[in-house]
């Protein structure tokens, strides 16, 4: 589960819909993504890169609910 990854959405109201849009996946797709925590490589740098630019990419991934700052 990707906990910084939530809470940056939450934050900043994107919505799971939007980042199916920029995947031009399902959402479906994208919300068991989000829970298992199994986004590949390049889906996770179009997520960043599309909606969370100013966020480290080892932050928003991060699967081990400790903060990183790497």
């Amino acid at each position: 589960m990707y906990i910084n990854l939530k809470a940056q959405m939450a934050i900043h109201n994107i919505s799971i819909e939007k980042i199916a849009e920029v995947l031009k996946i399902h959402r479906n797709t994208v919300a068991n993504k989000l829970n298992r925590g199994v986004f590949s490589i390049d889906e996770a740098f179009c997520i960043k890169k599309n909606l969370f630019r100013e966020y480290d990419i080892y932050y928003l991934f991060n699967r081990n609910n400790k903060n990183q700052s790497a």
